[in-house]
């Protein structure tokens, strides 16, 4: 069995091997609007249409819950995975019907079961609105000022964009604030459930294949948008192949990458690597043995702590790689050497001596973030967020657009609103755990005798003020949010609800926290500004920015790789599925659903499983689809591999692969194990 402890060795090796190589790989998150289409053209002979680019842009979904997905129909179905739908999976389940262990198939629409609170967001056009943004801030402003003006200028921007389109618009940020683009999105909130497979064959080979390759998983689900009632009739989507992409194909992924920092100077990569990343994995360790034990209590303790329990696991394993990536001497040693070559001619050239100082800025925020680390300024649980959502609302529905806070901005608002009103399952004997650890965890940082500490805690130790808190509130109920929310600031303030009373107790805290991390935040955005500049300068322009958790286009060619001198090869089967569940004693969690083995003979072995490829991809990802360059789907991106990792900071295309469901599996699978010939032939159409 392949375990983390494999880590350390593969990345020491890789890293010293790779670095130098990664420049002239397929490396790059690419804008839609600004695609390398020399480099496709003079390495692959494909040279990307802007018909192509607009048809693929368009096909493509993000889910607001975080991850990806694609429209494989005109009928407005979407594809994605299994683990980035888990979370309405786990929503829309009971003690008596467990949709994410069971799997769930719609025999027609009435039988769809509709998201809660689920966001689908379709990008449909990108401005580039960097000179308004850049022309709001004055030389002469100080920090505080600096930011207070790009906050208004951007809530105003997406006010306007709102208010002519109806579309969502964000505002988003790019090569650390050297550029600004408006995205506007159309929004499906009516979003319900059609095709879930079991979580056994989802997830087969649980946490201990998580990050590993060769891999077995049927990590996909379908969904569908609707409008006025009826499905959406979707002009852009995917055609799906049925034979998928050759070995040494070049694919595409389009898909919306959560956050690289790979622009990081190599003083804020020591602190991610001595103070951040130390710091969330004892978080991560912490709180993923107390969902362990929870659902230790019993089934179904188990199936309420499910989705938690593999965000966490899959977190912290996530995170372990990227520490021993930074550990490596190697690549720190190398991000210095390049660093110091682009300093020295900085350094040296009259028009560029003006961005000198940036790198010591961002020295300097490194230090000041760190003190500023644990700060514990609010606590873990849905009953704590919608309070301290309800409180904040409240206070900055009171000031203009511009001044508020970002989330709380009249473009965000309906966003906002859905997931404050969300009908969604809240269970109380996890909420109460959370809780207790958070309130735990504030008097281990703050110390016993904090006067904040004494008033949170009451007289209390942190399991009773939680089951205090968490039995007395009614901020379960939906109506009494939506009450709260329409008295706004008066209703706030006469309310009596005792966990209403605590979000506003740590309004002050939580406020100043923001405070400190907005003008780090605006420190870093000038500096990485400047550093931008100097960098095209030095080096030239054709490089990509940063992931956003906005849309880029990815793509590599199908590749095994070799490892410990084996060769692994780009794709598994249906056939190797079986023998892996064999290998490994048929016990959980490589054993395969009944069905599975009940429709075994039906089955053609040959067909891929799996299938990897050198796209430059990282978490936000996961339910990507994986595209040909007829644009039609071949696959659908789950994972990475362990050598993957690093990517946050890093991409090499030595042994790092980007990890798919194959399209030949999803079809065969709902054709001859799940009954659902009807959906199959629905995709694509």
């Amino acid at each position: 069995m392949k375990t983390i402890s494999r880590l350390q060795p593969i990345l020491v090796a890789w890293i010293a091997v790779t670095l130098s190589q990664a420049a002239s790989a397929d490396e790059g998150m690419w804008l839609f609007n600004d695609l390398p289409k020399e480099h496709l053209k003079t390495k692959y002979g494909f040279e990307p249409s802007d018909e192509w680019a607009q048809h693929v842009m368009l096909s493509s979904v993000r889910f607001n819950s975080g991850g990806s997905a694609s429209f494989v129909s005109s009928t407005g179905l979407v594809l994605t995975n299994h683990h980035v739908g888990a979370d309405t999976l786990h929503k829309v389940s009971t003690p008596e019907h467990n949709y994410y262990r069971d799997g769930f198939l719609a025999k027609t629409t009435a039988d769809e079961i509709e998201a809660p609170d689920l966001e689908l967001n379709q990008l449909v056009s990108v401005d580039d609105v960097t000179e308004r943004v850049n022309g709001a801030v004055k030389s002469e402003m100080s920090t505080e000022e600096a930011f207070a003006a790009r906050r208004a200028v951007m809530s105003e921007i997406e006010k306007e964009s709102l208010d002519k389109t109806g579309l969502r618009s964000d505002v988003v940020t790019l090569y650390g604030g050297a550029r600004y683009h408006l995205y506007r999105y159309k929004k499906y909130t009516d979003v319900r459930l059609v095709w879930a497979p079991e979580s056994g064959i989802a997830f087969f080979g649980g946490d201990a294949d998580n990050f590993e390759y060769p891999r077995y998983c049927l990590d996909v689900c379908l969904f569908r948008v609707y409008e006025d009632d009826k499905p959406a009739k979707i002009e852009h989507f995917l055609k799906v192949s049925e034979k998928g992409a050759a070995d040494g194909e070049v694919v595409f992924v389009p898909g919306n990458p959560g956050r690289t920092q790979r622009i990081f100077t190599s003083a804020a990569l020591k602190y991610q690597r001595d103070r951040y990343v130390p710091y969330v994995l004892d978080f991560l360790r912490r709180r993923e043995i107390l969902y362990q034990q929870f659902g230790l209590e019993g089934e179904e303790q188990e199936r309420q702590a499910r989705d938690d329990l593999f965000g966490t696991q899959n977190a912290r394993k996530a995170y372990t790689g990227m520490i021993q990536g930074l550990q490596n001497p190697v690549f720190l040693a190398r991000k210095q050497e390049e660093e110091a070559a682009i300093r020295a001619k900085v350094e040296n050239d009259p028009d560029l001596k003006k961005y000198a100082d940036a790198w010591k800025t961002i020295e300097g925020t490194q230090a000041r973030r760190a003190d500023a680390l644990g700060q514990t300024a609010g606590f873990a649980g849905r009953h704590y967020s919608i309070a301290e959502t309800l409180v904040f609302m409240a206070a900055e529905d009171q000031k203009p657009n511009a001044k508020r806070l970002r989330q709380y901005r009249e473009s965000a608002r309906a966003s906002l609103e859905q997931q404050l009103f969300s009908p969604a399952p809240i269970h109380a004997d996890l909420e109460r755990l959370k809780f207790a650890d958070s309130l735990a965890l504030l008097v281990e940082r703050r110390g016993g005798d904090h006067p904040l500490v004494q008033k949170v805690l009451d007289g209390n130790s942190p399991q009773a003020r939680a089951a205090e808190l968490v039995g007395g509130t009614g901020v379960t109920d939906v109506e009494f949010r939506r009450k709260l929310a329409k008295g706004g600031q008066a209703a706030i303030d006469a309310s009596t609800d005792p966990m209403i009373r605590l979000a506003k107790l740590m309004e002050p805290e939580a406020r100043r926290a923001r405070k400190i991390n907005d003008e780090l935040d605006e420190l870093e955005r000038q500096a990485y500004s400047q550093i931008t500049t100097a960098v095209y300068a030095v080096k030239g322009t054709e490089t990509y920015p940063d992931a956003t958790f906005t849309l880029r286009l990815a793509f590599g060619p199908v590749r095994g790789y070799v490892e410990g001198g084996q060769a692994i090869p780009p794709w598994t089967t249906i056939a190797g599925a079986f023998e892996h569940e064999k290998n490994h004693g048929a016990k959980e969690p490589w054993e395969l659903p009944a069905k599975w083995h009940a429709r075994k003979d039906q089955l053609d072995s040959g067909t891929p499983f799996n299938f990897v490829c050198t796209a430059d991809i990282i978490g936000g990802n996961s339910g990507s689809p994986v595209i040909n360059r007829k644009a039609e789907l071949v696959g659908v991106i789950f994972d990475g591999n362990i050598q993957s990792l690093t990517s946050r900071y890093f991409y090499s295309d030595k042994v790092a692969r980007a990890v798919s469901v194959h399209s030949s599996v999803v079809l065969e699978s709902l054709r001859k194990i799940y009954d659902a010939g009807g959906l199959a032939d629905e995709l694509g159409k």
